[in-house]
């Protein structure tokens, strides 16, 4: 990736910086984006993107993983249609609670975003009101962190109303502690509307300024609440109707971008929106589908996770995350041709425990095998147990994993022995669509059935029994 020109100064020294200097700023190579990329047509602003420096604290784990992190802050920055110009790091136990790098380290901070015209800093990490502010007053540019950043990303994917509910509400549960002390940055950070013009962390809710006092906007919050609790009547009562009609569910979940969409597609023949982008999907797609042997099923595609996803979203988007959470399975997809695929699978995992899906039975799907290093590949396939490497693209291993899918389904428990008439072949439909079919034989009196079946369907079927 080609980064775009740049002055020789502060951050070439900081390229030279060592690991051994740990309370240094450390420049992170390769984050630069070319000039207007991650940038759609209608986002940038009269100026051009917005200019964005990324700081990071480097609290535990390895230089590697501090890196990696900092990489996909600067994949959400372009996501969000900012322009990464810079990157840096600081080995330290713990963030500085007053200004998260130490006030020294953001002066420097602040030489830097001058040397690169910069017009925002993103922090890799959430901070405290307090932080922001002081940062902020050093710095000398707007700050946004983590947090803010996702939930921008957010609000400009957001298409239908529950969705735009959701986003609104939990950017307002991020607002509410900052109301106090933040000043003017408030109303510039969480305001305005996701059309053109709007920078990162721009689109909102609406412009909130600091008068506005924490009573009326808990207000805003329960009402959004009531709101989305009324829009999740429609889809309880749809997952009650697969439930009672014993409909297995199949959920697809997984690290953002790893192709979720595509799979649905390629595994169902569905035409879901698909985009190369982080949080192209937010809304739920739920799509019926059947085994080879003709048994009905769904598959649910859901919202991407990543990294330290706000808790906030968890919380607004709990609604939608229930679909992994009630599954029967959860195809876990994982991108094969990430950096580091493994901890996109911990922080997948993360999140499913935290919604009250980790005992829900998963497949491990690593996605783009055709384009995935042979060694990750098989690194990934014996550690992860079962798993199944594909290819939503080409179609590679779909059918191994369609196979795979039909296998962990839950199995109907009840035998019956039955003879239905032709008149009634409804019921031999649902026998296919709901059951196991162990043996199927037609004669003169209609078709006779021995197979598997939920309580329900065998009471249904109870006036047709007959031995074989």
């Amino acid at each position: 990736m080609t980064s775009p020109e740049r002055p020789f100064g502060l951050a070439d020294a900081l390229g030279s910086f060592d690991a051994s200097q740990d309370a240094g700023l450390r420049h992170v190579r390769g984050l630069s984006s070319q000039p207007g990329e991650g940038v759609a047509v209608g986002e940038q602003g009269p100026a051009g993107p917005e200019r964005v420096v990324l700081v990071g604290a480097w609290t535990s784990g390895t230089l590697a993983e501090a890196e990696s992190s900092m990489a996909e802050l600067a994949a959400l920055v372009e996501a969000a249609g900012g322009l990464v110009l810079d990157g840096v790091i600081q080995r330290r136990d713990r963030p500085d609670p007053a200004t998260f790098i130490g006030s020294g380290k953001a002066r420097l901070l602040r030489d830097l975003a001058e040397e690169w015209s910069a017009d925002t800093v993103v922090c890799d990490g959430e901070l405290s009101p307090a932080q922001l502010v002081r940062l902020e007053e050093v710095v000398k540019a707007k700050i946004v962190d983590r947090t803010a950043l996702i939930l921008d990303i957010f609000a400009q994917r957001a298409a239908s109303k529950e969705g735009k509910a959701q986003v609104e509400l939990a950017q307002m549960q991020y607002m509410l502690p900052r109301l106090r002390g933040w000043g003017q940055s408030l109303s510039r950070q969480m305001g305005g509307g996701g059309g053109a013009g709007g920078g990162v962390a721009t689109r909102g809710p609406g412009e909130t300024k600091i008068e506005t006092d924490r009573r009326r906007l808990r207000e805003k919050i329960s009402k959004l609440r009531r709101e989305l609790d009324e829009m999740k009547t429609g889809r309880d009562v749809k997952r009650s109707e697969r439930r009672r009609n014993k409909v297995p569910s199949v959920a697809l979940a997984g690290y953002t971008n790893a192709g979720k969409s595509s799979l649905l597609n390629r595994l169902t023949g569905a035409d879901v929106h698909v985009k190369n982008a982080l949080f192209a999907t937010l809304d739920p797609t739920v799509r019926r589908t059947q085994t080879s042997s003709g048994r009905t099923y769904t598959l649910a595609d859901t919202v991407g996770f990543v990294r330290h996803l706000p808790h906030q979203l968890v919380d607004a988007f709990r609604s939608t995350l229930e679909e992994v959470a009630d599954a029967d399975l959860i195809l876990h997809v994982v991108d094969g041709t990430h950096p580091d695929p493994e901890a996109q699978i911990e922080a997948v995992r993360t999140v499913i425990g935290e919604i009250g899906g980790a005992g829900v039975r998963e497949i491990v799907v690593v996605n783009k095998a055709d384009a995935a290093p042979s060694e990750v590949l098989n690194r990934l396939l014996e550690g992860e147990p079962g798993s199944v490497a594909v290819s939503a693209r080409t179609g590679e291993g779909c059918d191994a994993l369609l196979a795979r899918v039909e296998e962990a389904l839950p199995q109907p428990d009840v035998e019956v022995e039955v003879l239905i008439p032709y008149t009634e072949g409804h019921l031999v439909s649902r026998v296919h669509e709901e059951g196991e079919i162990l043996v199927e034989d037609h004669d003169e009196n209609g078709t006779r059935v021995r197979a598997n079946v939920d309580a329900r369907l065998a009471a249904e079927l109870a006036d047709y029994a007959q031995p074989f």
